[in-house]
This record gives C-alpha cells, sequence and structure tokens, in this order.
C-alpha cells in the first residue's frame, strides 16, 4: 500500500497528465468530427460534437476537388530529402566542432549561435536572389537545395555528441579507426535517439512549411501541402463555405505525421535506451 501522501500527489499528476492529454487532442477530434457534419452542424448553437448521421463522403468529395495526392508527394517528398541532407551535414559540421581540434572551432560555433538568432524572414531576400541567379527558383531543387541547413540541428547534434565519453572515440583512434569511420559507426549510432528527435521536427518544419515555398515557387504543380490547402480553401473551398470538406481535407494531410510518429515511437525509445547504456 502506497502512504496517503502519495497516492494523492499521484492521483493529481494522472489527473492532471489526463487533461493536458485531452486538451492536445481535442482539436484534433473536433477537425475530425467536423469533417463528417454538414455546414448547418458545424455552425449549430450548441456546438454539437459527433455529428446524427456521419457523412463518409466528405473525405471523397474534397480528395476530388482539388490535387491532394500531388500536394501530399510534393511535401512528403521535400521534407524527406531534406531531412536526409540535414542529418548528414549536420552530422559532419556537429562532430568537427565536438571531436576535432581547429583554430576557428569557437569562432565558428559563436557565428553559428549568432545565426541562430537571427529571424528566419531576415534571409529570405538574400535566398530569393541567390536561388534566382541558381536558376533554382519554380523547381523542387529550389525547394530542397534553400533548406539543407539547420542551425538548430548543428547546434543540437553537436550538443548530443559532446554528451558521449570522449574514451570512446580515443579508443576507436588507437584501434585505428579514422575520423570519418568514428562519425558514422559509433558518435550517431549513439546519438539515435537525438537524431530522430531532430527527424521528426525537420519532417514536421518542412511538410507544414508554407511562407517560403510560397514565395519561390508560382506553379501549382509545386504546391505543398500548406499552399494547397489554402488554394482549396480560396477556390474549391470557396472562401469557408465548404467547411466540411475543409475540415474533410485538413484531416488526411495529416495523416503522413501520424503515421511517422507512431513509427518512430519505438525507435525514439531505442534510442534513450542506448544513450542510458553508454551512460552506465
Amino acid at each position: 500500500m502506497l502512504p496517503m501522501n502519495r497516492f494523492f500527489s499521484r492521483m493529481i499528476l494522472y489527473v492532471s497528465l489526463v487533461i493536458i492529454c485531452i486538451v492536445m487532442v481535442f482539436p484534433f477530434l473536433w477537425m475530425f468530427s467536423s469533417s463528417l457534419k454538414t455546414n448547418d452542424e458545424i455552425w449549430a448553437i450548441p456546438p454539437i460534437l459527433w455529428p446524427a448521421e456521419p457523412l463518409w463522403s466528405n473525405f471523397i468529395d474534397a480528395w476530388h476537388s482539388a490535387p491532394f495526392s500531388l500536394y501530399l508527394f510534393n511535401s512528403v517528398f521535400v521534407a524527406t530529402a531534406v531531412v536526409v541532407i540535414q542529418l548528414i551535414n549536420s552530422s559532419m559540421m556537429a562532430y568537427a566542432l565536438s571531436h576535432m581540434k581547429f583554430a576557428l572551432a569557437r569562432p565558428l560555433m559563436g557565428l553559428i549561435i549568432v545565426s541562430y538568432m537571427l529571424p528566419v524572414s531576415a534571409t529570405y531576400l538574400t535566398g530569393y536572389v541567390i536561388l534566382a541567379k541558381l536558376g533554382l527558383l519554380d523547381s523542387y531543387s529550389g525547394l530542397i537545395l534553400s533548406n539543407t541547413i539547420t542551425i538548430f540541428g548543428v547546434f543540437l547534434l553537436r550538443q548530443a555528441f559532446l554528451q558521449i565519453p570522449k574514451e570512446v572515440a580515443e579508443a576507436a583512434k588507437i584501434d585505428g579507426a579514422g575520423h570519418w569511420k568514428i562519425l558514422w559507426k559509433i558518435m550517431i549510432p549513439l546519438s539515435s535517439s537525438t537524431l530522430i528527435v531532430m527527424s521528426l521536427l525537420s519532417f514536421i518544419g518542412q511538410y507544414n512549411n508554407y511562407l517560403w515555398p510560397m514565395l519561390i515557387t508560382k506553379n501549382p504543380n509545386l504546391y505543398l501541402v500548406s499552399a494547397g490547402l489554402r488554394s482549396f480553401f480560396v477556390e474549391g473551398g470557396a472562401y469557408g463555405m465548404k467547411w466540411p470538406l475543409i475540415m474533410a481535407a485538413s484531416t488526411f494531410t495529416i495523416v503522413p505525421l501520424l503515421v511517422l510518429f507512431v513509427v518512430a515511437q519505438k525507435w525514439i525509445i531505442k534510442g534513450v535506451n542506448n544513450a542510458q547504456t553508454v551512460n552506465k
């Protein structure tokens, strides 16, 4: 039997967690339920949580009202390519800053931190000019190459690499391993949890990216999900007159993110266990 004070503290903790979960999940549940309603049921007073007759056909109507398959492909393809390139270059930069000695290491790290403080919008003009001179506007190459450097990723991976005991890298050097082998055979496997978290954050950011892709692309065939939803809201959604279809479109566009979380969950736990093993 638990003491009463511990029992009540746990009860308060569990109740708080349940309330937080409900607050976090409710917007998604409301979006899903609204996608099955009629327009009148959405605006009904008092609000209706679940429709009298769910209209599952709203998903089919929304899917055929705009090229959402193309929007989803664009977002998944661009986000995946960006994440892969970011993982490679961020890992190499983070390893150089954490386990290699060179004269400009500290000034370079300071520059990276200062760059992270700059608002993203401050780079839009120069980025647009560079892409225009390279002929990469209105192309998949422009969408991908303009997002392949992440200051946050470099900083995050550097901190993760610093948590790995230096004796591990030194032992590998004694065995004849070079920097490249130490990075890919030791540092990255032992920092898998951080890499997965970075990948998730980067993928979500790129998948939902709106302003920058809209600035450098004018071709509707290159629209990402966010731009596609806005276009559907303005045209197919008739400026909000077809809210059930808008809610249905919003629902199936977040499915890739939900699948990603479900698939990556076990790898996050595995990475945490690996990190605990190293610390022991």
